[in-house]
C-alpha cells in the first residue's frame, strides 16, 4: 500500500511531467505597481503644484493658460495687492478663520473628550440610548441643519454676529464617538481605580489621568474639527452678511464672483487660496508627533 502524496510531492511530480519547469503564480510586477503609485501621486500633487505656481502669476498669464510656467513670477506684487485690496480685508478674513477654527476646534475637542469619557467610564440610566441619539446626529448632514440653526439664531438675535458661526462649531457628534473609542482603548479602568483609591476625586482623575492618556484622541478630534471649520462655507454664507465677519473661504468666494467683471481679482483669489492652505499643513505637521505618542498611550505595565 502506497502512502498518499503530499501537496508538495504532487507539485513536483507535475513539474517533472511538464519538463521540469515550475509555473510561478501570476502577480503584478514591481514596475507596474510602482508606476501605478507614481501616477496616483502625480494626480494627487498636480493641483497643489498648479496652486503654488499660479499664485505667482499675473492676470494675463492665468487667463492665457500659463499657470504652470516656470517664468514670469509676480508673487511679491500679488501679495501686495492681496494685503491692500479693500483696505486689507483679506487678513481680517484670515484672522476670523483662525478664531473660528482654532478656538472652536479646541473647545469642541475638549467637550467631545469629556462626553466620550463620561460615556465610557460611568454607568448611568439610559446611557446607550443617549449615545445612540448622539450617533443619530452623525447621520444628519450639516447643510440640512443650516436653515434650522439660522431660524434659532434669528430668534435669539445672533444672526450676522461672530457667535452665529462660532457656537455651532462646538458640536460634533462624530467627535464624541471618536472620543469614546479612544477612551476605551487608552484609558484602562485599573489606572482610574487606583487613582480613586489614592483619594483623587472624579474631576482630578479625569484632568490628571484620563485627559492626559487620551491626548491622541483629543488631537485627532481637534484636527478633524479644525479642518471642517476652516473649510466651512455654507453656514457662514447663511448666517453672515457683514463682510468683516467672513471667514477666508467665504471671502475668497465673494472675490471669485467678481472675477468676470474685474479680472484683477483672479490673481488675488489664487494667491489667497495658497495662503489659506498653510494653516492646515502647519497643524497636521506640528501635531503628528502626538499620534505617534498614542501608540503606547494607556498601556498598563
Amino acid at each position: 500500500m502506497t502512502a498518499l502524496a503530499t501537496p508538495g510531492q504532487r507539485r513536483r511530480a507535475a513539474a517533472r511531467a511538464n519538463g521540469g519547469a515550475t509555473r510561478r503564480p501570476w502577480t503584478l510586477s514591481a514596475a507596474a505597481v510602482n508606476g501605478s503609485l507614481l501616477l496616483v501621486t502625480a494626480y494627487t500633487l498636480l493641483p497643489l503644484v498648479w496652486l503654488v505656481t499660479a499664485a505667482a502669476k499675473n492676470t494675463p498669464d492665468l487667463l492665457g493658460g500659463n499657470a504652470l510656467g516656470l517664468s514670469n513670477f509676480h508673487l511679491g506684487q500679488n501679495l501686495h495687492d492681496l494685503a491692500t485690496a479693500d483696505g486689507g480685508i483679506y487678513f481680517r478674513w484670515y484672522l476670523n478663520s483662525l478664531l473660528y477654527a482654532g478656538i472652536g476646534a479646541a473647545l469642541c475637542a475638549f467637550l467631545c473628550v469629556c462626553a466620550g469619557y463620561a460615556f465610557e467610564v460611568y454607568a448611568f440610566r439610559g446611557k446607550e440610548k443617549l449615545f445612540g441619539l448622539v450617533l443619530l446626529g452623525v447621520l444628519v448632514p450639516t447643510t440640512a441643519l443650516a436653515l434650522p440653526m439660522y431660524l434659532v439664531a434669528s430668534e435669539v438675535g445672533l444672526v450676522n454676529t461672530f457667535w452665529a458661526v462660532f457656537l455651532p462649531s462646538l458640536v460634533n457628534p462624530f467627535g464624541v464617538y471618536l472620543a469614546r473609542v479612544f477612551c476605551a482603548g487608552y484609558v484602562p479602568g485599573e489606572v482610574l481605580e487606583a487613582a480613586r483609591m489614592d483619594g483623587a476625586g472624579e474631576l482630578r482623575t479625569f484632568w490628571s489621568i484620563g485627559l492626559r492618556m487620551v491626548t491622541p484622541g483629543f488631537v485627532t478630534i481637534f484636527l478633524f474639527q479644525f479642518t471642517a471649520i476652516w473649510n466651512n462655507f455654507f453656514l457662514p454664507l447663511v448666517m453672515l452678511s457683514d463682510s468683516k465677519l467672513y471667514p477666508v473661504s467665504l471671502g475668497l468666494y465673494a472675490w471669485n464672483t467678481q472675477t468676470r467683471s474685474e479680472p484683477t481679482f483672479y490673481p488675488m483669489v489664487v494667491t489667497g487660496s495658497l495662503l489659506a492652505v498653510l494653516p492646515l499643513v502647519v497643524a497636521f505637521v506640528a501635531l503628528q508627533r502626538h499620534w505617534k505618542a498614542g501608540l503606547t498611550a494607556g498601556s498598563v505595565k
